[in-house]
């Protein structure tokens, strides 16, 4: 009997790599299986992928032509899978562990992840976190697989009403019919849309860190679940350092050490997340200012002063209300019947007025308006954290009205600023991001395509004639216009967004500002939103964080303690003293009755840089010893001789 032959016919796709390489793979193949072909230690590495900008599960199918990107856990998409992934595993050990338990909503975060959940009558607490680590861990262990489903919407609301699962069931009624999909690992199955890990194996260690409340979908007259925050490593050495980072982290932490260096405070009869700043931390401040308005006055700033509250129509018209209404505080009415006004969620709109105030001609642009200006915004109570997020900051704001052939010019020169205040500040790690609108999800940004295609265009741009390594961002965009944001790493590693400039082609036309041209026609400028310290708040914070108090000698509230060894040298001390504050060196005496030693220790703890000791042998030579925070005893020295020594390190330091 003849053989017969049966000639297997394979569909073939082309994938594009990140490097613009194409190669052919068989239809249907994952990305896991594509980087088995390229590297078995890359198929062992990969966590998550993305498919023609989608983010995608490893094991997936790819059924057409596809740009691929591979994502390992060392980069944010990687990051992002592994603790969504992680956030699930920790469901089914609470869902073993509390049969009844109700869920809400599980996602990854920049550190980690958490989950809303509703315990019922049981209460779950910082003691039953160990259980729930080690549950965890033995099912991470079953290498269960994570397994994607699409379902229709009917069939997801039987499937979650049948386990009584309220939350997930309110969540799918806001969902569109034909994009709800599943994910199963084990015995849980979740309301998701991934992208999540091949299977639970390669999460090898996991710390849940704390739990709080939080109100169901950020309403305060909902009910309050609770939070367990968590974060997870595929090795046991990475959360190992993640938690000697923790440590280093709640040494620094701004409320902390705002609190013992007496910067800032709060009070629950003013109200949560309204700071209010004490003379230490004024001064500090005043002279953030003083120095960004010595920066914005050489490149040709002017300071404007506008109110904190403004009608209502103001922000109709400039788009804030729409986008900030939800979480602004409830408008003011005045007795006038209709009349109302907002505390001001942003400064832009009051600039626009301020355009507007006379006709302007191109020979006037660029025009640029700064203003240390105060806004509101209502975040929830339980979002509130210290200075990094409250209801009231103050933005080292300003806007540049030019015309469209002075865009580029202008971003590269607010570009330079933010260069210097880096480095002044001894930020040294820094990323730039390019963030872009959301292109599947418009509707949430104002503005026509054109704009926005010539907003991004001139970022772009412009960040590559000033020689910045980028990456873009899709979705981040404000809703406004496009924006390149700095990303630094402070020292101890951890990222922090600080200075934004955004491209706004949208405002002037919502305010209708014109400039006449050369031609004697009216033309539209171009607004430039920037913002080199985002918030004094914020920036603050992160500052305090940084440096761990000990700020850079020109910023910091004190700069010298004159410390007599006994009270027989308290006028000698003074005498000193006068010397210093008339040359402009921020100093005071520490008189106290006590130990030259403790004097000197807790002097160092307070972050003076300089601690001045004064005794007999100083008093009959009119000299002073000098001690430096961190680096010791500085020997003996003339006064005059330690006043030009330190004018001449804080001129080094300004002159960057």
């Amino acid at each position: 009997m003849p053989s017969v032959f049966i000639q297997v016919q394979y569909i073939m796709i082309q994938i594009t790599f990140p490097d613009n390489s194409i190669k052919e793979f068989e239809k249907g193949s994952t990305p896991l299986q594509i980087a088995e072909s390229i590297s078995p230690q890359l198929a062992r590495d990969i966590v998550a992928a993305t498919v023609n900008s989608e983010a995608w599960d490893v094991t997936r199918p790819i059924t057409e032509n596809a740009t691929l990107q591979l994502h390992k856990f060392d980069n944010k998409e990687g990051k992002h899978a592994f603790w969504h992934s992680s956030a699930h595993l920790m469901a089914e050990a609470l869902q073993e562990l509390y049969p009844d338990i109700k869920f809400g909503i599980g996602p990854a975060i920049e550190n980690g992840f958490y989950y809303d959940v509703d315990a019922g009558d049981r209460v779950i607490a910082e003691k039953d976190l160990v259980a729930i680590e080690n549950k965890m861990l033995e099912l991470a262990r079953a290498k269960q697989e994570f397994e994607r489903k699409d379902v229709s919407k009917q069939e997801a609301l039987d499937y979650f009403s049948a386990k009584d699962e309220i939350y997930k069931v309110e969540l799918i009624n806001d969902l569109e019919d034909g994009t709800i999909t599943y994910y199963t690992q084990g015995n849980f199955t979740d309301l998701c849309r991934g992208p999540h890990l091949a299977n639970t194996e390669v999460i090898k260690a996991v710390k849940l860190l704390n739990i709080a409340g939080a109100y169901w979908r950020g309403d305060e007259k909902r009910k309050q679940l609770t939070r367990i925050y968590g974060i997870s490593f595929p090795k046991k050495k990475m959360l190992d350092e993640y938690l000697e980072l923790l440590e280093q982290a709640k040494l620094r932490d701004h409320r902390k050490i705002g609190k013992e260096m007496e910067l800032f405070m709060f009070s629950q009869r003013v109200g949560q997340g309204l700071p209010m700043w004490l003379p230490k931390g004024t001064l500090l401040r005043e002279r953030l200012e003083q120095f960004l308005k010595n920066v914005q006055r050489k490149h040709g700033y002017q300071q404007v002063m506008t109110p904190h509250i403004g009608q209502k129509e103001l922000y109709v018209t400039s788009g804030h209300y729409a986008k900030y209404g939800k979480d602004s505080f409830q408008p003011i009415h005045t007795p006038a019947e209709g009349e109302e006004f907002l505390l001001k969620p942003m400064n832009c709109p009051h600039h626009c007025e301020i355009y507007k105030f006379k006709p302007r001609s191109y020979k006037d642009l660029p025009l640029r308006l700064a203003e240390f200006g105060t806004v509101y915004r209502y975040e929830q109570s339980g979002e509130l954290h210290g200075l990094t997020r409250v209801r009231g900051f103050t933005q080292d704001d300003a806007h540049i009205f030019c015309t469209p052939e002075q865009l580029k010019e202008e971003f590269c020169k607010v570009i330079d600023i933010i260069f210097h205040i880096f480095k002044a500040l001894d930020f040294k790690e820094f990323e730039a991001q390019v963030s872009l609108r959301d292109k599947s999800n418009t509707e949430k940004y104002i503005g026509s395509d054109e704009n926005w295609e010539k907003a991004e265009r001139a970022i772009i741009e412009a960040a590559a004639e000033k020689g910045l390594e980028t990456v873009v961002e899709y979705g981040e965009a404000a809703f406004y216009g496009p924006k390149l944001d700095f990303m630094i790493k402070d020292a101890i590693g951890r990222r922090w967004q600080l200075g934004t400039i955004q491209v706004d082609y949208n405002l002037p036309e919502r305010f209708d500002l014109e400039y006449v041209g050369a031609d004697d026609q009216r033309h539209r400028p171009v607004m430039i939103h920037r913002a080199p310290f985002g918030s004094m708040e914020r920036f603050v914070a992160v500052l305090i964080e940084h440096t761990g108090g000990k700020f850079p000698l020109w910023l910091t509230p004190e700069q010298a303690v004159v410390i007599p060894v006994s009270e027989k040298y308290n006028d000698y001390a003074k005498k000193v003293l006068n010397l210093l504050n008339n040359s402009d060196i921020r100093t005071l005496v520490d008189e106290r009755n006590e130990k030259v030693g403790k004097k000197i220790r807790d002097n160092e703890l307070k972050r003076i840089p300089y601690l001045i000791i004064v005794g007999e042998n100083e008093a009959n030579d009119g000299t002073i010893s000098v001690r430096k925070q961190g680096e010791g005893d500085k020997g003996v020295m003339k006064t005059e001789d330690f006043i030009a020594q330190f004018s001449q390190e804080v001129q080094e330091m300004m002159n960057v």
